[in-house]
């Protein structure tokens, strides 16, 4: 079984996105460079050689995805096909009628995050899962069900937003496993020690 691994770009102040759950100006850094990395058919980043890595592993590494209904939603399900072309385990207390019984990648999982995680997990084999939504994030690090936090931070201040780890309950010492500097962004992976 793999890891349960949150990803996330956030503002050097701790935003996921603004107000209005825009991510413009913190995603600035995946068209930062001159570098092409096609993300399936869908569209081409171009970054920075040293970020190549990170856009790599994350396309291939991750065996499913695991996030939570707001994501769904303000995605707008991705248009029906993730870019990372992987199942999806939406967490939800009402799955949306529109997606019920119809051939999807996603899966609405009613009964919490451990039990979604679990399917994810199955689903994703000996890959790990990607896991992204504050919400999900903040439910499995009580649980003490994450494993390794990404960070593409963005040197940037929004002032307002959606914070990443707005509503923790426990201070929580990380180990820091990796610093990568690219072009607008500087990656950080941090393991969560167990």
């Amino acid at each position: 079984m793999g890891l349960a691994r949150a990803g996330f770009t956030v503002s050097l102040d701790g935003f996921v996105a603004d107000t209005d759950h825009g991510v413009s100006r913190i995603f600035k850094w995946y068209f930062a460079g001159d570098t092409p990395f096609p993300v399936g058919d869908h569209f081409t980043f171009k970054v920075a050689p040293a970020s190549l890595p990170i856009l790599d592993e994350m396309m291939t590494c991750f065996g499913a995805i695991l996030t939570g209904r707001r994501d769904f939603d303000v995605s707008r399900a991705w248009g029906g096909q993730h870019p990372m072309n992987v199942p999806i385990f939406i967490v939800t207390h009402q799955p949306p009628a529109e997606w019920v019984g119809r051939p999807s990648p996603f899966t609405f999982v009613t009964d919490g995050v451990e039990s979604a995680l679990a399917k994810a997990q199955a689903a994703a084999g000996s890959k790990d899962v990607a896991v992204s939504g504050t919400t999900i994030v903040q439910q499995l690090l009580k649980a003490g069900l994450l494993d390794e936090i990404h960070l593409n931070v963005v040197p940037v201040l929004l002032g307002t937003g959606i914070r990443l780890f707005d509503a923790l309950e426990t201070p929580l010492d990380l180990q820091p496993t990796r610093i990568i500097t690219g072009e607008g962004v500087t990656h950080l992976t941090y393991r969560i020690p167990r």
